[in-house]
Parts: C-alpha cells; structure tokens; sequence
C-alpha cells in the first residue's frame, strides 16, 4: 500500500504487517529489515519501509498504573490522546505532550517528543523509566537508565532505529483540573518576543505563534502563550464541583484537499495581520480547556488537507542560544524575501538536553509549514544552510526532504549512532525510507 507521514510526502510503496501481540512482532523479525509505525503522525518518511512497515496500531493496551508514582506501563501504540481520556478524569495529565494527541506512545519515545514545557521539564524521555525492545536477534530486552543503558539512551530520539518498541512506563504528572490559565503577550517584534521567553522561564508553558511575513521593526511580531495548570480553587465556582469536565470540543474536518492557489503570500499575509491584530485584543489571562491549549490544531481533523494534494513538508530547526536571535533574523529574513510564508508558524524555547541523538539543545526552536513545490523546496534548502552556518540541526520527526550532506554537517552524533547500531547488528535489521536518505 502507499504510505506517507501527515505532511503527505514522500509517498512510498510499502508491505505493511499489522500486529496485535508481541509474538507477531517476533515473527517478523529476521525476515528483512522492518521499522515500525505507530499512529503515522511523524510528518515525513521515517515510518516506511518498502519491504516491511510494522503497523503497532493495534497494540494499544493500558497494562497497569501506580497511583502513588503516576508511572503508567503501556504498549507502544497506545495514543496519548487515550490516556488522556482516561487519566485525566483521575487527575492525572502527560508530562510532557508535543502538539498533537494523535501520537502513539512508541512514536513519542522513538521522536523523544518535546512540548512547551521543555524549556522547565526535557523532553518525552525525561519521564520514561523503561522500555521494553525487540532486538536484531529476535529478544526482547528492557532497558532502561540502569539496565542495558546504552539501548535505552539510543532508542530516545531513535526514530525507530534501535528495534521495535513494544512497551514502556512513563510517569504522568497530577492536576487538579483540566484547565490552563493562559496567559496571552502580543510581541511587536521578535527582540520583544525573546525577551518575554526569557523573563518566563519559570512558566511551565510557553509557546509563540510567529508571523513570518512580517519586515522591518515588526520582524518576527509574535503572541507569546503561557500557560499553567489551573488549581481547582482557581476555577469559577460552577466549575469547582467538577473540575475536569471541559465539556466536548467541536471538532470539524477538511472534506477534500484545498486548491493549492488559496495558499500564498498574500492569504497567508492577510491571516497573519488578522491572527496578530484579533491575538492583541484578546491580550491578557484566561481559562482554557486542555485541549484547547495544548492541541489546537486537533480540532479541525485531516488539516493536512489544507496543502491541497502535493502536501507540504515540515521545517524544524533549533538554534543554539547564542546563535538564536542572528539565526533566527536570518531565517525570518529569507522566508519574507521569497514570499513563502507559513501561516502555522511556531517559535518555542528549549532547556537542557542530554540525549545522545534527541533533537532539542538549549536555545531556540522554530517550527514551519511549506506546501510541496519546486519553489518552496529550493527556498527549504536555503534555510537549511542558514541553520547550518549557525550552528542548528534538524527534528527528524518532522523531516521529509533534508539531504545526507546537510544532516551529518548538522549532526556530528549521527556518526556514533551509526556505529551504535553496526555493532549491534541493527543495520541490517531496522531501516526506513528516512534513514536510508540520511544514511543511518
């Protein structure tokens, strides 16, 4: 069957297998190289494998939670969406949750998924105690930051690479509600907007929308969202009784794929002038439901549609802090020189990260949406040279179309990965369209 990530390209034939039990996985292995495939929400090729793309879908079971530790134990394709649905209403909410809850759990953990918080908490992985893989050899290992510590260390951020994820326990955290207080700050530049992520480093949550469009002294215009996890006692007295009940987001869908003319510069112009202007007047502190919060974008389902039937790819980038504000001027600059501006626009502060191949580094992270054409591709190759020239690398979750060259200059881990993985005879074993571009 053809298979894409969300983004919708590439587009690859492959033989998929789904599988409902550990003793299927095992059956496949060893007859060729696999890659599994969660929920297919990474946005390129790095869940498709011509010979054989393991569907996890199916392997979705909750197995047990500890109350006293909030550590929960699933199998890889459960989404993070269900255990919301489920944990939430008990007072308990993920961790760390990137911007869609359509994610499988192996999928976070092979993409070591980060959210808003990352700039206070790390990412996915800071939260996961161990995971259990299938190997080249057809065992099953758990590993974890004391046992078989090298594979756990790998597999975060992997991208699948290292085996076949079939369970883990990650630690949820406790709430009192399943609202935010969110706090909206209009940014008329991006100076400003740096200087509101780094005079808030103390907020669990922070997020800009970023008008990429915008020049001169308001390049980089911003609405900075930050947010907490709201205390019961904080919410209005009609909701204090029930502090979890958010009530049933409507949620609409996209019927077919859009033409690719309503997507330009002047629409996206036009939506980012009224998204800024409409965001400043709204300016200030309130309640929002979670999902609201943290997935937006889950409200409007097959929005991939938008980008009509070519698809559009994926720019994300991290730029090291002393390098962010030059990097991201730059970037800024290219993007409103050519036009080619990205309406779902996304800058966010990172924190610490240790991981061996995890993608966040302390600094900043700018997320973009292209739709999928020539000119669009060379002005992508362009904004990768200028996060090359600064230092920057690249979230292969989100990667659809960079080049080997560009992604060894960007990824000087990617060398010990590789021999990580010759020397466990993972090569042969597990492989994607992804990693065979990127010569992993």
């Amino acid at each position: 069957m053809k298979l894409s990530g969300w983004g919708r390209f590439p587009v690859s034939e492959c033989r998929v297998e789904a599988v409902r039990c550990e003793a299927d996985v095992l059956a496949l292995i060893g007859k060729g190289d696999v890659i599994a495939r969660g929920n297919g929400r990474a946005y390129g090729d790095s869940a498709a494998n011509a010979l054989c793309t393991i569907d996890m879908r199916r392997m979705n079971r909750m197995i047990a939670f500890d109350a006293s530790s909030g550590q929960l134990t699933a199998e890889s394709g459960a989404l993070l969406g269900d255990v919301i649905d489920t944990f939430l209403p008990r007072g308990w909410f993920l961790s760390v949750t990137p911007g869609a809850k359509f994610v499988s759990l192996g999928g976070a953990i092979a993409a070591d998924v980060h959210g808003k918080n990352h700039h206070k908490d790390g990412s996915f992985g800071s939260f996961v105690d161990w995971i259990e893989i299938c190997g080249a050899d057809g065992q099953v290992r758990r590993c974890s930051r004391t046992e078989n510590a090298d594979l756990f260390a790998w597999t975060l951020g992997g991208m699948g690479l290292t085996g076949v994820i079939l369970r883990a326990a990650f630690r949820l955290r406790q709430v009192e509600s399943g609202w935010i207080r969110q706090t909206l700050i209009p940014a008329v530049n991006l100076d400003a907007a740096m200087e509101i992520f780094e005079a808030s480093q103390d907020a669990t949550y922070s997020v800009a929308w970023i008008d990429c469009l915008a020049r001169g002294r308001s390049q980089g215009r911003s609405l900075v969202m930050l947010g907490e996890h709201a205390l019961a006692a904080e919410l209005p007295r009609h909701r204090q009784s029930n502090p979890f009940d958010t009530g049933n987001r409507a949620k609409r869908s996209v019927p077919f794929d859009l033409p690719r003319m309503l997507l330009n510069s002047l629409t996206v112009e036009a939506f980012n002038d009224l998204y800024y202007w409409n965001g400043k007047r709204k300016a200030g502190q309130v309640l929002v439901d979670w999902d609201s919060y943290f997935y937006p974008l889950d409200a409007l389902l097959q929005w991939n549609r938008i980008y009509g039937k070519r698809g559009f790819a994926q720019f994300q980038c991290v730029l090291p802090l002393e390098a962010s504000k030059s990097g991201l001027t730059a970037l800024l600059s290219a993007i409103a020189d050519e036009g080619g501006g990205s309406f779902l626009a996304v800058l966010k502060r990172f924190g610490a990260q240790n991981g061996n191949i995890s993608f966040p580094m302390p600094g900043y992270t700018l997320a973009l949406d292209f739709p999928v054409s020539p000119r669009n591709l060379t002005l992508l190759e362009e904004l990768d040279a200028i996060v090359l020239a600064h230092g920057g690398r690249f979230y292969l979750a989100k990667d659809s179309r960079m080049s080997r060259e560009t992604f060894h200059r960007s990824e000087p881990r990617s060398d010990n990965f590789s021999k990580f993985r010759g020397n466990e005879d993972m090569q042969q074993h597990f492989r994607s369209a992804q990693s065979d571009r990127l010569g992993l």
